[in-house]
């Protein structure tokens, strides 16, 4: 008999609490109303010390309350809903149609969280003896600035787990790593005057556009590696300053989005910007931008813009138990890979330095995109693969 299957009842109450998140909008920094029903839902199912900590982070406990600690870790935030007509459904209707759910978050990444609360259930309706505790992380604020609620719960909180396995979406396969991630702005100076006669001036947006052209060369000549691949380099904004609109602007700033592979940071990263600079002998600067924002709780947050990148040894204890686990649940072996985008693994295992791995229902695909959705049956096969694995790592 398979301990980790969901009952009919447990799968009903999870689509409920699911659909509950999905149409309980939560971008980041207003992660308030999802907290209070994960701070509900927990209660509800005899967590043990459910609470919501200084930056809004909201943990809840399965196990004795003594021994080696596997953190559960998900975001509760969302991106915004940037064009409501691209959506042929509501974005928070939560609507189910052949097994699918949608919504924004649905998949980045509500469904992943629904299933850590019930598999942390599920294992404690298992009955299995365990040797330490399970912590479930809903994280805020992963969306703009990743690591920062971790780093909260780990480094101020005093939540110190001796592994981590995040619920991103990685289509039931095993994530052992990603990119890093560093946001740099470069500002071009110019000199104004009146539009009527630009030889009089400067124009930034002038050098920045030369700038432009030189990091666009940067980027087909930036690092590789065997398994996280290159690193890529985007501008992916740009805004300019002037008196007034008939009047050459002094100033224009580009935002570049960097992704560190291994073997880049950045030092490297900043330096080869800095020679594109100087090649082209304009006056320009860049530096690494400052997250700042306010938390649902009050709490200041500030963070560089600096997310390092991090690889798990495929043969690494808890890389090898994520691959057992989801064997012996799913009868099938996982591709082991890595993310294209940025998780909390760049603080728990970048920074921290705590074997991470990733495991999440959804097809990473899906992710910040419209009509985004997740299979329902994927959430419960998820939901069943945490508790075995857990089972495995503490029982």
């Amino acid at each position: 008999m398979n301990l980790f299957t969901l009952s009919p009842q447990d799968r009903n109450d999870l689509t409920a609490f699911l659909r509950d998140m999905v149409q309980t909008p939560s971008p980041s920094t207003q992660e308030g109303a999802v907290a209070k029903r994960i701070v509900a839902e927990m209660t509800r199912l005899g967590f043990r010390d459910v609470r919501t900590d200084r930056i809004g982070n909201v943990v809840g406990w399965i196990g004795p309350g003594h021994g080696p600690v596997l953190m559960l870790n998900g975001h509760m935030d969302t991106v915004r809903v940037s064009d409501p007509e691209t959506w042929s459904r509501a974005p928070f209707g939560a609507e189910v149609e052949d097994g699918l759910l949608y919504g924004l978050g649905a998949c980045d990444m509500k469904g992943g969280l629904a299933a850590m609360v019930y598999g942390a259930k599920l294992l404690r309706d298992a009955g299995v003896a365990l040797k330490g505790d399970v912590v479930v992380a809903c994280v805020v604020q992963e969306e703009p600035c990743e690591g920062i609620g971790s780093r909260v719960l780990i480094e101020e909180e005093g939540v110190r787990p001796e592994w981590v396995v995040l619920g991103e979406p990685t289509d039931l396969n095993v994530s052992r790593g990603h990119r890093g991630r560093l946001e740099m702005c470069l500002v071009a100076h110019g000199r104004s005057a009146h539009a009527a006669c630009p030889d009089l001036g400067d124009n930034a947006i002038y050098t920045a556009a030369r700038l432009s052209f030189g990091l666009e060369l940067l980027a087909g000549q930036l690092g590789d590696d065997d398994f996280l691949g290159p690193g890529t380099l985007a501008v992916t904004d740009i805004s300019s300053i002037a008196s007034s609109r008939n009047a050459v602007p002094d100033r224009c700033e580009l935002i570049i989005d960097r992704r560190l592979t291994l073997g880049e940071n950045e030092t490297k990263a900043l330096a080869e910007v800095q020679r594109v600079i100087a090649r082209e002998g304009v006056r320009a600067e860049v530096e690494v931008t400052e997250y700042h924002a306010v938390s649902y709780t009050g709490y200041t947050c500030d963070a560089r813009e600096f997310y390092p990148a991090w690889v798990m040894p495929e043969d690494h204890p808890l890389v090898t138990a994520a691959v057992r686990a989801v064997r012996a649940q799913l009868k099938r072996r996982p591709q082991v890979g890595r993310w294209d985008f940025s998780t909390e693994g760049v603080y728990t295992a970048g920074v921290a330095d705590i074997p991470t791995v990733g495991f999440g229902p959804g097809d990473p695909h899906h992710a910040h995109t419209a009509d985004e959705y997740v299979r329902l049956s994927d959430v419960y096969a998820a939901t069943e693969v945490y508790a075995r694995l857990a089972a495995g790592l503490l029982g």
